[in-house]
């Protein structure tokens, strides 16, 4: 067991050398802060916890890959990573809301006036039922991740415990929930194009 004395770089060298509670002990040590700096960007605590995530997957996998070269700057390379990973949410979210107003253009089509109608009801319940089937063909470690984390609303040091793995595990098996869950939605939608 390691010892949470040890400084950053320290923890850092332990993790890349196989040691997994290293990077529990670097995420632990530095959540509140990294989370704090997100949260007061994008004022939404479920889009601040999913950059958080990202946050650290993009770390883990840079750790993985023996990329990391910032020598007793972890928490500052940590926190430039968190801001780019915003910067992408905000650049990705402005393309989403872009519109094209045209002549026949009313500002009504792309305001969310009035309440849902029964219809659009159904269609949110369809497509509620329609993920949920497709999150059944996920592998089994990977579905049991996601579900515990977007339905549940556990934390990934929570996740991690109850499953008894490490919290790098249960991010990694997230990371693939999501890749594979995007892959199963983009072969629906081409089924139900033909």
């Amino acid at each position: 067991m390691l010892s949470i004395a040890l400084n950053d770089q320290e923890l850092v060298t332990h993790y890349i050398h196989g040691n997994e509670s290293a990077i529990e002990i670097l995420i632990t040590r530095h959540k509140r802060k990294v989370f704090s700096y997100i949260y007061n960007l994008v004022k939404d605590r479920d889009v601040a916890e999913d950059l958080f995530q990202d946050t650290f997957i993009k770390v883990i996998n840079t750790l993985k890959g023996k990329n990391y070269n910032e020598e007793g700057k972890f928490l500052p390379w940590v926190m430039r990573i968190a801001h780019n990973i915003v910067i992408d949410y905000f650049r990705k979210a402005k393309k989403m809301q872009t519109t094209s107003g045209g002549d026949d253009w009313n500002i009504f089509d792309s305001l969310n006036v009035f309440d849902d109608t029964v219809h659009d009801k159904m269609e949110k319940k369809q497509v509620k039922a329609d993920v949920r089937r497709l999150i059944e063909k996920l592998p089994d470690d990977q579905r049991e991740v996601l579900v515990m984390r977007h339905y549940e609303d556990l934390s990934f040091k929570e996740i991690a415990e109850i499953s008894n793995i490490s919290i790098n595990t249960a991010l990694g098996r997230m990371r693939y929930a999501l890749i594979n869950l995007r892959k199963l939605i983009e072969e629906y939608q081409l089924v139900l194009v033909d």
